[in-house]
């Protein structure tokens, strides 16, 4: 039984990035298992819950980045590594995100009212939510959109300044990253301009969860990739000081949201700017923990691998399907503190276990066959 759990830690991981990944993703869930307890208790907890999502751009962002430079400064830059980059990114995302949308999908066919498929195809192009409001279908799966996106435009403009305007290459990377940061923010500036936005479900809908509304939140990841490549002794030898910065910013993020919400200026444009700057101050610092150990390091490193898999199925599946809509008859007989209580370690339970199984037995064979068939392995 211990064999169908176990999963063996790669010892060159770097675990101040798995501890960034693993409360990135504890903060999403936790904030999905608020739906199960009341608001009274729920406020206590959104306390210490953080944007989950907006850490998982930036580092996604500061991974990738680093792999782009590495790729380019390392081969010829031509088509053909395009392609290789983009099949091995693929690898990682696309399988397990299809899994779930499947299951999805065939788990509404049978047991949803009034279910139709023609207008789900868009989220197997990721175009649900490029400039309109993410549908109520799949709600977790607006950031995978913005990811596959971000996967697909980003080498694509580092490609056309490097081969088209013979630009070299770590300008051309910078240019990238900041022309899509300032664009994206006048973007939700003119958004913010033109539209009314007066309670929090606006703002998720028209400025939080659309493609070309965060795209700059991964830039500032590759902002990071960027200074960790050119000015690797500066990103380090002030580590301590950009951390407590970065700290210091995501306390201020959080005290303005819980004491105003007013849904203006800051909230609708800027917040996700210092949220990413927030996460891009943390990394000097986390990218030099290279190792850990005992029962905490083993535990962040497990939560990080499976985060993805969480990810996916924590809401829809777990808390909606499993938790929501079966009708779990012992319950019934329960008094209602420890029902939500067993609900809610039901949550978690499912949860991790899940993860764990697609983990193991899904994506890790996928990432196996990912190296044997793209063109090269030099991306890592």
């Amino acid at each position: 039984m211990k064999n169908i759990f176990r999963i063996d830690l790669n010892q060159n991981r770097i675990f101040g990035l798995d501890i960034l990944r693993a409360f990135a993703i504890l903060f999403v869930v936790a904030g999905h298992a608020g739906n199960l307890v009341e608001s009274e208790t729920y406020k206590y907890i959104n306390l210490f819950l953080f944007d989950g999502v907006g850490i998982f751009f930036v580092l996604s962002g500061f991974l990738i980045g680093g792999i782009l430079i590495k790729l380019l400064k390392n081969n010829t830059v031509n088509l053909k590594l395009l392609i290789n980059f983009w099949i091995r990114r693929w690898f990682r995302t696309l399988p397990n995100y299809f899994l779930i949308l499947t299951t999805i999908v065939i788990i509404n066919f049978l047991f949803g009212k009034n279910f139709t498929i023609t207008d789900k195809l868009k989220y197997f192009i990721f175009s649900q939510n490029l400039f309109s409001e993410h549908p109520a279908f799949f709600p977790e799966a607006w950031s995978l959109s913005i990811e596959e996106w971000f996967y697909l435009l980003t080498p694509i403009i580092i490609f056309t300044f490097i081969k088209i305007f013979k630009t070299k290459i770590d300008n051309s990377i910078l240019i990238t990253a900041i022309g899509i940061i300032l664009s994206i923010t006048f973007f939700r500036y003119y958004r913010y301009s033109i539209l009314s936005t007066n309670d929090i479900d606006v703002w998720n809908l028209t400025f939080r969860t659309q493609v070309f509304t965060r795209l700059d939140s991964l830039m500032y990841g590759i902002l990071g990739a960027y200074a960790h490549y050119k000015y690797n002794s500066f990103w380090a030898k002030h580590r301590a000081y950009f951390f407590f910065s970065g700290i210091f910013l995501f306390i201020f993020d959080k005290f303005n949201f819980l004491c105003f919400k007013s849904f203006e200026l800051y909230d609708c444009v800027f917040s996700f700017s210092v949220i990413s700057l927030a996460t891009l101050f943390l990394l000097p610092f986390l990218s030099t923990l290279k190792n850990g150990k005992g029962t905490i390091y083993k535990s962040l490193t497990y939560i990080s691998l499976i985060s993805y898999s969480m990810y996916l199925v924590n809401y829809t599946i777990v808390l909606e399907w499993i938790i929501m809509k079966i009708n779990w008859l012992p319950l019934q007989n329960l008094n209602s503190h420890l029902s939500l209580i067993t609900k809610y370690s039901l949550f978690w339970f499912s949860t991790i276990f899940l993860s764990i199984i697609i983990y193991k037995y899904f994506e890790t064979p996928f990432m196996k066959l990912r190296d044997k068939i793209t063109l090269s392995k030099n991306d890592g």
